[in-house]
């Protein structure tokens, strides 16, 4: 297999020039865009492995490039790490929400920032070896990373997708906060509030009518309905 790709949308040419740099140290293959719409439209045309994605761009700001390429199913399951100098709670939650898979605050350690990247690399290989779960009218197919709700096709982001197959293989077992993230995002991960409050709220809103399997049990955590 070749060299993994990470595509780097940001507008400040030296961080663009540092992580390059240590990406390509690490290992990796790099493309660049200084603005969101260019970033966007490169996304699409060389399909990365992974994006790493700055908040205060030109043009497009980093949450609608977030927002436009979770929505676009050719480029939906691509995992996204948020870097930005915006460091609230409030602006982390939302790009959870919007389907980001990570989010690093400037000033960042390139060091940690490549841990990250590798960390998720390796769990999307990982998703290569998977099987097929069915749990009444859901269907999650880990060897195509694909997920149907009553044979209608459903599209969700890395982690989303980690989440479900997490829970779903267990039905009824109990799962507090800290044991899904470190499942679905390693010891390795960013560890804050509401992280997986945001991702099981996206999730159960792209599940639809399925919505109500991921149950939340007050004070202890989520589980998979029994079917």
């Amino acid at each position: 297999m070749g060299r993994r790709k990470v595509l780097i949308i940001e507008d400040d040419r030296d961080i663009v020039e540092m992580l390059e740099y240590h990406l390509q140290e690490a290992g990796y293959e790099t493309v660049s865009a200084l603005n969101g719409q260019d970033g966007i439209a490169i996304a699409k045309k060389q399909q990365p492995d992974l994006i790493i994605l700055d908040i205060m761009l030109p043009i497009v700001d980093g949450f609608e490039v977030c927002r436009t390429l979770k929505q676009d199913d050719t480029v939906a399951h691509v995992p996204i790490i948020i870097l930005s100098a915006k460091s609230q709670e409030t602006d982390k939650i939302i790009g959870l929400e919007l389907g980001a898979d990570d989010y690093v605050t400037k000033p960042f350690s390139p060091r940690e920032l490549i841990a990250r990247t590798k960390a998720i690399l390796r769990r999307g290989l990982g998703q290569q070896t998977g099987n097929r779960i069915e749990r009444g009218n859901v269907v999650i197919d880990s060897t195509r990373h694909k997920v149907t709700v009553g044979g209608h096709d459903v599209t969700l982001t890395f982690t989303e997708f980690r989440l479900l197959e997490f829970l779903a293989r267990r039905p009824g077992v109990v799962f507090s906060r800290a044991q899904i993230l470190d499942a679905v995002s390693g010891e390795d991960a960013m560890v804050y509030d509401r992280t997986v409050d945001a991702h099981v709220k996206s999730l159960r809103h792209k599940l639809a009518q399925a919505k109500d399997y991921i149950e939340t049990v007050w004070g202890a955590g989520y589980r998979f309905r029994e079917t």
